[in-house]
């Protein structure tokens, strides 16, 4: 039972700094563009390159 005396008020200081962390997180505005990065991938080059020639 005094081990609640030592876990719970740890538990409370974990939790806090992962509420700070997010929301510090959120007021640099990391959060503001979720869309972008996942499509930038999908966005190819224009210029093709050249086909390797074939092995003689």
């Amino acid at each position: 039972m005094s081990v609640l005396y030592l876990v719970v008020p740890l538990a409370l200081i974990i939790a806090g700094v992962a509420v700070w962390a997010f929301v510090s997180a959120t007021n640099r505005g990391q959060f503001d563009d979720l869309d972008t990065p996942a499509l930038r991938m999908l966005h190819d080059d224009d210029e093709r390159r050249p086909p390797s020639e074939p092995p003689r």
